[in-house]
């Protein structure tokens, strides 16, 4: 444990930011999660609802800082390439 009080208060600050960012994290993943599992049961029109559901989350992640734009724009294009896939 850190012996200066400001690096006692930082030390308290990132365990509470962490839990706030693992929160975030999870949140996502779950969004992404409910997509991919809407696409593998083939459904269509299941897959695009939870698709426009997910994006915004995903874009607000990109925002706060959590994920990286890249990361975000992967997961988009390759979920929507597999949401396209479906009807061919």
């Amino acid at each position: 444990m850190a012996n200066i009080k400001s690096a006692q208060k930082r030390a308290r600050q990132s365990v509470k930011n962490r839990a706030h960012n693992m929160a975030l994290r999870s949140k996502m993943r779950t969004y992404l999660k409910k997509v991919s599992t809407a696409i593998e049961s083939g459904d269509r029109a299941a897959a695009e609802a939870s698709y426009k559901a997910a994006m915004p989350v995903l874009d607000s992640m990109v925002n706060k800082g959590i994920v990286h734009k890249n990361k975000a724009a992967r997961h988009k294009s390759r979920l929507n390439a597999r949401i396209k896939d479906l009807s061919a």
